[in-house]
């Protein structure tokens, strides 16, 4: 997310920051050039211009003129003017309610309602305990209730059973009064979506919200569409007093116009936002956070909780104390390093909340990828266990077995190999106590103003 608009923002950055003395003209130029990059990243017009405006009054301000580094205070200037602009701070859910607290989800066909039901109620159960119901009120599609069925065993939710005869209300009334008996935390309601904004839906809904008082009304909308997605939550908030906004498949939105627009747009917050297929891929929304990765800062706070909440600490200490006695680190080890990205997000994930991603040379971050990591892991799974034990027995014949197995060619059986010698080379320096170092090494490439301005 945010791909177009970070480099181009990120290029800005790094010329302001060797600017010693800010001028009329050079503010100009730079806020003609962020102007660019937002209407490029499909942001609201009247949201790129007020934004614009705020920059530039503050800019113009003595405080710039009379700064020591007026370069890299233009640079927390627009920061701070992104941070403002996505809601200044996170919006959790507000579930104060007496038990069972009551989550209505709306949104449009397609916008992965059903799935993002799924993934709040894994957040809800594994990241705060809560005891969770889910239900299904759509009766218009009817693999959309055995879809919910099948994602709420997945996740350890309940499911409560609903059928297409039934009243959309009637089932969500139902669904409240089991989850009251069963003593449940949270019910989350799941409804019907259409191919665009209806009367008939509207009613529907309102009738739905007026039955059951959900204490979040969550606004479920596709980040690909852009600034219309501010359009269409603005068109729903209309109708129902929405409470928050879910910007799902950002994962494969490179412009991050929805992220940008909603907020000024709708008045209503984005809580959360999904990154990806699996149910784990659901992340509270941080302005502040998300600022810095578009400014190509990165994203090291939440980079370390998705490693304290996904990461395998059993798997992690056991190859801790294999280097630690000296044993070599083999490809069973790369292959669960691979494992525990994937649980992480995925290489994409990651590298998008690694600060300097964006100085990285044009088509260096397309080479590594998830569908990369998944050839070289069964490049993996094509080598007998001995020879994943003991890499230096792969020779000539071997690796054609290899890469006859994996179907891949031997070229690419011959790079994994490389990278894992590399990798290893690295480990052996991890064993020997050599983490320090190599943690002091990776600080000092870090790119400027990573960690304050």
């Amino acid at each position: 997310m945010f791909d177009g608009l970070s480099e181009r923002l990120g290029k800005t950055v790094r010329n302001l920051r060797g600017v010693g003395r800010l001028t009329e003209d050079n503010i100009k130029d730079t806020l003609r050039e962020v102007r660019m990059a937002l209407l490029e990243a499909d942001v609201a017009l009247s949201v790129i211009k007020d934004f614009i405006e705020h920059v530039r009054e503050r800019a113009i301000g003595e405080e710039v003129i009379k700064s020591l580094t007026p370069g890299q205070l233009l640079v927390k200037i627009v920061n701070d003017e992104l941070i403002h602009l996505m809601g200044d701070g996170n919006d959790g859910l507000n579930l104060a309610a007496t038990p069972p607290a009551v989550i209505l989800m709306a949104g449009l066909q397609g916008s992965g309602k059903t799935t993002t039901t799924a993934k709040l109620a894994r957040y809800l159960i594994e990241q705060q305990k809560k005891k969770v119901l889910v239900v299904s009120a759509d009766i218009y599609r009817p693999a959309a209730i055995e879809q919910l069925k099948t994602v709420a065993a997945e996740v350890g939710a309940e499911w409560f059973p609903s059928e297409v005869s039934q009243q959309p209300k009637a089932i969500a009334e139902a669904a409240l009064q089991h989850a009251r008996v069963q003593n449940c935390d949270v019910l989350i309601v799941d409804t019907a979506g259409r191919l665009h904004i209806d009367t008939d839906m509207m009613s529907e809904i309102q009738q739905l919200h007026q039955a059951i008082k959900p204490v979040e009304t969550l606004f479920v909308v596709d980040s690909m569409t852009g600034q219309d997605a501010a359009n269409t939550a603005k068109a729903f908030n209309d109708a129902l007093p929405l409470t928050g906004v879910v910007l799902t498949k950002t994962d494969g939105d490179a412009r991050g116009g929805a992220a940008l627009s909603i907020r000024q747009i709708t008045g209503k917050p984005i809580k959360f936002l999904g990154v990806g297929e699996k149910t784990t891929a659901l992340e509270p929304f941080h302005p502040d956070r998300v600022a810095s990765r578009i400014l190509g800062m990165g994203d090291m706070v939440s980079l370390v909780e998705q490693a304290v909440q996904q990461v395998d600490v059993a798997e992690a200490e056991k190859l801790a104390k294999k280097l630690k006695k000296g044993k070599g680190f083999d490809l069973n080890d790369l292959r669960m390093q691979f494992q525990q990205m994937q649980k992480m997000g995925g290489l994409g994930s990651l590298m998008d909340k690694l600060p300097g991603m964006g100085n990285l040379p044009a088509g260096a971050a397309d080479m590594v990828n998830d569908k990369q990591m998944a050839r070289m892991e069964a490049i993996i799974l094509s080598m007998t266990p001995l020879e994943r034990r003991k890499p230096d027995l792969i020779k000539g014949s071997r690796k054609r077995r290899i890469a006859i197995g994996s179907g891949v060619q031997v070229q690419d059986v011959n790079r994994l190999l490389k990278q894992f010698t590399q990798m290893q080379k690295m480990m052996k320096k991890m064993g020997k106590g050599g983490l320090k170092n190599m943690m002091r090494g990776m600080a000092g490439r870090l790119p400027p103003g990573f960690g304050g301005f």
